[in-house]
């Protein structure tokens, strides 16, 4: 049995870790962009977008480094998966992008029009990527047709199988529920009245696609259950999830609204280290025959090229963790609007 101390398991988890730090931060932008159409308007869109205006742009920093991660630690895991899923991935690249120009462009001119048009592209935009990281993550756990050469042997239909797409609705719901706990946070007032509502029925959204999702997984996919069979005590893990996601409510009853926010970081961690651990040591599935699998061994690069990268990252993560304490610290507390607001 190998060493879970290996630079190709270090390197796993480093992208896990990366991958959690995107889902977290982005997560909510995401959720809080799902929602901007429910709110009543031009002032309270607005706050809605000054309430992540000033950490989007760095959330997003969290996904490129985990794409030059992987590239640098399993670059045949890079190449397969980029290229398998091009038309997803360029979906998605599109849906970031016309996310970014909405919130720059919104502002620019005082037509109702214009602004409505940029709303509706943000709130879409928000939604597609939401849905489609889902869809990826669903792809990855349930497993892809790949060749003999480690190659993507299907077509994108085969990218949108029930299980997926379940994965993918259930992301949504989890990112609405996570921004509608921000917004909550960083409003006040009619907005911030109309944001618990909002957190209620996603929070029920995403319980019953919790629900279905935990069902569909033991039944269809349950090499990812494995792990916790096998070894007992990773049980800690499905029910921290069941507890962080329990708490939520809880907290928000109380009026803790920092609490929850915690809360809903917490869960959704816990489900990406859940599916870590089911997926380890595979990166990439073979889907039907596991022997084409990518694993953290035989997709990895080299021990030299990983024991230098490990010692860049260890220099770098540092520096990213002070900036994006520090941008959260400075930018702490409720949304005031000013003549520089969105």
């Amino acid at each position: 049995m190998r060493s879970l101390c290996d630079l190709n398991t270090v390197w796993f988890g480093l992208v896990g870790f990366l991958l959690i730090g995107y889902a977290i931060l982005d997560g909510f932008d995401l959720g809080v962009g799902g929602l901007h159409l429910f709110a009543r308007g031009d002032r309270e869109r607005r706050t809605m977008l000054n309430a992540i205006g000033p950490v989007w742009d760095g959330n997003e920093v969290w996904l490129v480094t985990s794409g030059g991660a992987l590239f640098a630690a399993f670059p045949e895991v890079y190449a397969t998966v980029f290229s398998g899923f091009y038309v997803v991935f360029m979906l998605l690249l599109a849906g970031l992008i016309f996310r970014a120009v909405a919130i720059e462009f919104r502002s620019k001119q005082p037509m109702g029009w214009w602004r409505r048009a940029w709303d509706v592209s943000f709130s879409l935009s928000s939604l597609l990527c939401s849905l489609l990281i889902g869809v990826a993550l669903g792809n990855i756990a349930q497993g892809i047709p790949l060749d003999a050469r480690h190659e993507y042997a299907g077509t994108v239909l085969d990218l949108l199988r029930p299980y997926p797409l379940l994965i993918g609705v259930t992301t949504v719901a989890l990112f609405l529920m996570h921004g509608a706990i921000y917004t909550v946070m960083k409003t006040e007032g009619a907005l911030r009245d109309r944001a618990r509502i909002w957190v209620r029925y996603t929070i029920i959204g995403f319980i019953i696609c919790y629900a279905i999702t935990t069902m569909a997984t033991l039944l269809y996919v349950p090499h990812l259950a494995e792990p916790i069979r096998i070894r007992p005590w990773l049980f800690v893990l499905p029910l921290g999830a069941l507890l962080a996601i329990a708490n939520v409510p809880r907290e928000m009853f109380y009026g803790r609204d920092f609490q929850a926010f915690l809360s809903s970081c917490a869960a959704i961690a816990f489900l990406l280290i859940l599916l870590g651990v089911g997926m380890y040591p595979y990166l990439v599935r073979g889907s039907p025959d596991p022997a084409h699998s990518l694993t953290v061994y035989n997709a990895a690069s080299s021990p030299k090229t990983l024991g230098i990268m490990l010692i860049i990252a260890c220099l770098g993560m540092p520096l990213v963790l002070t900036y994006t304490v520090a941008i959260y610290w400075i930018f702490r507390g409720k949304v005031h609007m000013d003549h520089l607001s969105y």
